[in-house]
């Protein structure tokens, strides 16, 4: 940071090179013309100062910007990671988001997230859209943008107010910053009127991109009482039809309102100009209105530039008590009236129509406002804000804060748990007893109970006893299989279930055996172990192959040389290393032809089965086809990007990016650690967390999975957001990553350097 000089004045601290995020001229929208008259606003102040624009352009219209103006394809997520991407490496000392939900691609706009969480930039945001009641995506985006930013600005005390209330915001974190308006004379409309062959005539204006909610047939409406008692009384509308309108429906709006004109008798009083008018014309349009209207539905619109312009200009208004002309207006520099009341309208405008010095008394009020929201004074306020940011560590922390490993926390699991076992889906956050039970689930969950760290024994003993009890009830002697699906009843559904439920039950009971802190709970598990795994040789399918040899050589561990497990660990080791033989392309290095589900479960049971009987060949195996996973696994971006159900069962194709499921996270996570033991390199260390922080938002849609309050996990990301159930799977997928991330931070030291290797 420098001094920048503007004329003869400089101000020391503020940023000499910035990056402003939002919209630009020529597209037609509000927040471009605000964006670019912020721009003009600095760098008149500012002369010396940098700004690097990056505009949001929606692809529809091939607009063509001025330079210094980057354009970001709306709804492209690689636009937004190149632009973060370009943010970074420019050297840019603050960035100043222009934020509005509409502007950016995505659920609520999301896709900015993918600028915000990839630059490491001190953030200063202008919320132009604060909700009383954001819907859930709503909620989560601005949420994530307000931890971003170190400082947010709000255009009135109603959004401060909102923000403190809705969104537990500290005062002390946002600034109130009036819309910027021009500096000019003030002019008496007859001297201006004759410009545009409105003289003789008492003119009152709307001015701004025509859309249902500007409340239009509202005023038009009033005109006929307005007409009566002023018949020298002319309304111009100016302004074009809102662009996402004119796509959708053409001029059926303008031609509805200039048709209800007609029928009301008052055309000849009702005036619209079809045009996007530049700010010099705009202003002498306001400047020969006798009247401003603005009519508006919106209560909740907090931000009118309009508005702000025509009180700049020193206009009496008539206006909606929208939340901005309430404020504006207040102490008597207005006229409010009642939504969707065009009689109020009627009779306001026809009283300050009859009274001169009324007229004359409003102006000078509204005059006199405008001279403190001038372009100038917000230039000069936000130039120092962002350099105040230099100050303000809370940006850098609290992106870093946000992927930080979460402690493993037991209440989603609990939720989700009953006498029986522990239920398979939710319905949001809430249990759904429709389904059910699954053998899967509660095997995960029988491991998740000798995993979990620093856990009150008592309820670990409770927990361990009800999954443990329904893994073992599962078991069907007669079939030599487990069950897997339970009616809430307790009823079973089928008695044999899927070859995958059986082999993970055979890896949750081999893991029991080794792990469980109780003795009693290790000698339960070893002599079921022993029990069932004799018919675990007959699995055929590649994944339970891989889930028993997990369980196995877990068992292995338990009790060396253990002959039954270290027979399913060859056996299925070999018929692994056969299926990448005869699947494997020079540029396939995989057991299928195709990807499925829990991918990095079939690399890991080499390595740990490698691991346990000492075969360089398994160990070698489970490398070379980790390293292959883990890099169809990666984005362009650099990120961890589950392999998507779309995906599967496309041969000999590179995955598909949705949808993706925490299992493979996890999956990937407990694969890498498992590399890391054996080798000992710190790169498969790198690649457990970067899985892990897909879990925290660093993913595909910069959106967290994880519920940070309760420990629950939302069960998918999607093209659009987050499939936002929470079942038992997902939790217990976020569960076991904390846990295998926590334990990898507390041997990872410990291993790199008994493999020679400096972590």
């Amino acid at each position: 940071m420098n001094e920048v000089t503007s004329g003869a004045q400089s101000f020391a601290g503020v940023p000499d090179h910035i990056a402003l995020i939002g919209n630009s001229v020529p597209r037609r929208c509000g927040i471009a013309t605000f964006t670019t008259d912020t721009v003009n606003a600095l760098r008149e102040r500012f002369p010396g100062m940098r700004i690097d624009v990056y505009a949001m352009d929606d692809g529809r219209d091939d607009l063509v910007y001025p330079a210094g103006v980057t354009s970001v394809a709306q709804f492209d997520p690689t636009s937004y990671t190149t632009a973060a991407r370009q943010i970074e490496e420019s050297g840019a000392q603050a960035i100043w988001l222009q934020h509005e939900y509409g502007i950016f691609g995505g659920a609520a706009g999301d896709m900015v997230l993918k600028i915000l969480h990839r630059t490491d930039i001190p953030l200063l945001t202008t919320l132009h859209t604060v909700l009383e009641r954001p819907n859930p995506d709503e909620r989560r985006v601005l949420e994530a943008v307000i931890r971003r930013s170190a400082k947010l600005i709000v255009m009135s005390e109603k959004g401060c107010e909102i923000l403190r209330r809705v969104h537990a915001v500290p005062a002390h974190k946002i600034e109130i910053i009036p819309h910027g308006v021009p500096d000019r004379l003030y002019a008496d409309p007859a001297s201006i009127k004759p410009n545009f062959g409105f003289e003789g005539r008492k003119v009152l204006l709307t001015f701004g991109l025509i859309a249902p909610d500007k409340g239009i047939d509202h005023m038009i409406r009033a005109m006929p009482a307005i007409v009566e008692q002023h018949p020298d009384t002319l309304y111009v509308v100016l302004g074009a039809t809102h662009p996402n309108i004119l796509r959708r429906d053409g001029e059926a709006l303008r031609e509805s309102l200039q048709i209800s004109a007609e029928k009301l008798g008052v055309a000849d009083h009702v005036r619209f100009i079809n045009a996007y008018v530049g700010l010099e014309e705009l202003l002498d349009y306001l400047q020969a209105a006798d009247i401003y209207v603005t009519p508006y539905n919106n209560p909740a619109q907090i931000t009118s530039g309009t508005l702000s312009y025509a009180i700049a200009m020193g206009k009496p208004v008539v206006s909606t008590p929208y939340v901005h002309a309430t404020e504006i207006l207040d102490q008597g520099h207005g006229v409010l009236v009642g939504f969707h009341d065009s009689e109020a309208f009627g009779r306001e405008i026809s009283a300050l129509l009859a009274d001169d010095e009324a007229r004359r008394a409003l102006a000078a009020k509204a005059y006199e406002r405008g001279r403190t929201m001038l372009w100038s004074k917000l230039a000069q306020r936000a130039a120092q804000l962002l350099g105040e940011l230099r100050n303000a560590p809370l940006t850098r922390i609290s992106a870093a804060a946000r992927f930080q490993p979460l402690p493993p926390n037991l209440s989603a699991v609990i939720r989700m748990t009953d006498a029986t076992g522990m239920l398979q889906h939710s319905v949001y956050s809430v249990p759904d007893r429709t389904h059910g039970y699954c053998l899967d689930d509660n095997a995960r969950a029988l491991i998740l109970m000798s995993r979990m760290p620093a856990m009150d024994e008592t309820e670990r003993d409770r927990l361990t006893s009800i999954y443990g009890s329904f893994v073992q009830h599962a078991w069907n002697p007669v079939r030599g299989r487990f069950r897997n699906f339970m009616r809430f009843d307790r009823s079973w559904i089928e008695e044999e279930g899927s070859e995958d439920s059986s082999g993970r039950a055979v890896w949750s009971i081999g893991t029991t055996a080794r792990d469980a802190p109780a003795a009693k709970h290790r000698d339960w598990a070893s002599v079921l172990f022993d029990t069932i795994a004799v018919h675990a040789g007959e699995l055929d399918a590649p994944r339970a192959q891989a889930f028993a040899m997990l369980g196995a050589a877990a068992m292995q561990e338990a009790h060396p040389g253990h002959a039954l497990s270290r027979q399913l660990l060859e056996q299925f080791g070999e018929e692994l290393l056969s299926l990448l033989h005869i699947s494997r392309r020079p540029d396939w290095a995989w057991f299928e032809a195709v990807l499925a589900y829990d991918n990095a479960r079939l690399p890991e049971t080499l390595l740990r089965a490698g691991k346990a009987l000492g075969r360089t060949d398994f160990l070698d195996c489970g490398i070379t086809t980790l390293e292959w996973i883990v890099a169809q696994q990666t984005a362009p971006e650099g990120h961890f990007r589950a392999v998507g159900t779309d995906s599967f069962g496309r041969e000999y194709q590179p995955p598909l990016p949705f949808d993706q499921q925490p299992l493979e996270a996890q999956a990937t996570i407990d694969a890498c650690s498992a590399a890391f033991e054996v080798t000992g390199n710190v790169r498969w260390r790198m690649e457990a967390e970067k899985a892990y922080q897909w879990f925290l938002g660093r993913n595909d849609l910069d959106i967290p999975l994880s519920s940070r309050e309760d420990g629950g996990c939302y069960d998918g990301l999607t093209p659009t957001g987050v499939n936002r159930n929470q079942g038992a799977e997902s939790i217990l997928a976020l569960q076991l990553a904390s846990c295998a991330i926590l334990r990898l931070s507390q041997t990872g030291v410990d291993v790199a350097h008994r493999a020679g290797v400096a972590a």
